[in-house]
């Protein structure tokens, strides 16, 4: 008979994957470390009763000496379990963002790679609360904003995560008991105890908050994030609103008018010039270009044209704010 913490990853694929079509397939992101152990075995159980295909991808990032026999420990467990197919996708990581990013970067890209080349319906990947929440901190840290803040997503177009709302310690028990029924062992990664990382060193004093806050400060964190992530969707929709009504298109460029906006409130506003940019040929702005947006709108004065990444221009002229790229110059 199954433990309880293995009925509940069960549980939570179960409801991830409840939408799949009968024969659609899903691939297990897969390090061989006991979170992805975990949700790889659950997966290919629950698959069998749901009648979806299940397999796995194993990405060897290459910053290891032994990495490529880990990737092989792992896909060896995953075909134990009785996933199929097993992918084991090598990559380079590059530098840009930092180790943490640039090895992120190459994983997905390489998982996304491996679902476009077998028509996969979905990738799930096995973050838990306890990444849900650090994620949470490094990004207040950052100062970042409510959809930043939301965090993971429990779904997003091709990436499902299951076990968000499931404790660390219950995966890890779960993974210890179905690695024991094929005779493997999870991989610790020592990168997850190196303090040279950021999350590592978020991870080490999530424990110190839960002593002095105590012991639902993870899950205090973990479902922050889902409520700003319901808030965040309630302001992108309403300024989806406000873009449909009043932003014209001048193909590459746009404008609105400006009391359309003078009205609205700022998290309305600077989604809208987020918008703008974005039809126009940009999506790196940060809050310091959006507040010099803004006060076009809020601190006007006869200002001249703002210059943005992606060689973008922002001006206000005739009662109008527009946005362009070099093209219409």
């Amino acid at each position: 008979m199954s433990s309880q913490a293995t009925v509940a990853v069960r549980n939570a694929v179960e409801a991830a994957c409840a939408d799949l079509a009968d024969g659609a397939l899903v691939l297990v992101a897969c390090s061989g470390g006991p979170d992805s152990l975990a949700l790889a075995a659950c997966t290919a159980w629950v698959g069998q009763r749901q009648r979806f295909r299940v397999g796995a991808v194993v990405v060897d990032h290459g910053l290891q000496e032994s990495s490529a026999d880990v990737a092989a420990e792992a896909a060896r467990a995953c075909i134990a379990f009785g996933l199929d197919p097993v992918i084991v996708e090598g990559v380079q990581v590059g530098t840009s963002g930092g180790p943490e990013a640039a090895a992120r970067d190459a994983r997905y890209a390489a998982l996304t790679k491996a679902a476009n080349a077998h028509d996969a319906s979905a990738v799930l990947l096995g973050h838990t609360r306890e990444d849900q929440a650090e994620t949470v901190l490094l990004r207040l840290a950052r100062g970042s904003g409510a959809r930043s803040l939301s965090a993971m997503s429990p779904a997003t177009g091709l990436w499902r995560r299951p076990m968000l709302d499931i404790p660390r310690a219950i995966v890890h028990e779960c993974a210890a008991e179905e690695c024991a029924r094929i005779g493997a062992s999870p991989w610790s990664d020592p990168h997850n105890t190196d303090p040279a990382y950021s999350r590592v060193r978020v991870r080490e004093a999530l424990p110190l908050l839960a002593e002095t806050l105590g012991e639902g400060v993870i899950g205090g964190l973990s479902r922050s994030a889902q409520l700003l992530r319901d808030d965040a969707d309630a302001l992108d929709a309403w300024a989806m609103v406000e873009v449909a009504t009043h932003v014209l298109d001048a193909r590459p460029g746009c404008s609105i008018d400006v009391s359309a906006l003078e009205t609205l409130p700022r998290a309305i506003r600077t989604r809208v010039y987020k918008v703008m940019c974005e039809r126009s040929g940009t999506t790196e702005l940060d809050a310091g270009h959006l507040a010099g947006i803004d006060e076009l709108i809020t601190r006007w004065h006869g200002q001249g044209t703002l210059n943005l990444p992606g060689r973008l221009n922002a001006a206000r002229e005739y009662g109008r704010l527009s946005v362009w790229p070099p093209e219409m110059e």
